[in-house]
């Protein structure tokens, strides 16, 4: 099975909440589910619409292979992308810290991704990797 650089359950907190700035782009802030995780995520909200209060499993990883290899098995065309809703690949631009916290920065062809959690948790993230993130609601 692969090895995630992040799952996790996830509650919207807000949507747009400094204002709708694009016609098909929402900005959710979300929580994790244990609290240690601030997520700040730009989704195509025509494609996946969004709403305040609504859970999802998010997660983050470097392969689609259910296997964690970064090339499938030929004739396999099982992957992660079957048991989620939404998916995006993008790149991982920045590592930071925060008042104790890791902050990485993915952009997903220009809708971005801010995760801040434990630094325990943050170890796998490495500046320039590609990672595709999956969310489905639960």
């Amino acid at each position: 099975m692969a090895e995630f650089h992040f799952d996790d359950i996830i509650k919207v907190v807000q949507v747009d909440a400094d204002g709708k700035k694009y016609d098909k782009v929402s900005r959710i802030d979300a929580k994790s589910q244990d609290g240690d995780a601030d997520i700040v995520l730009d989704i195509n909200s025509e494609l996946y619409p969004v709403n305040k209060n609504d859970t999802y499993r998010m997660v983050l990883s470097h392969t689609l292979n259910l296997d964690g290899s970064a090339v499938g098995p030929k004739g396999n065309p099982k992957s992660l992308a079957d048991k989620f809703e939404y998916i995006m690949h993008g790149l991982l631009y920045k590592v930071a810290e925060e008042s104790s916290k890791v902050v990485v920065y993915i952009s997903f062809g220009g809708l971005q991704l801010k995760l801040r959690s434990d630094p325990l948790k943050m170890h796998k993230f490495k500046l320039d990797q590609r990672l595709f993130l999956l969310l489905r609601k639960m």
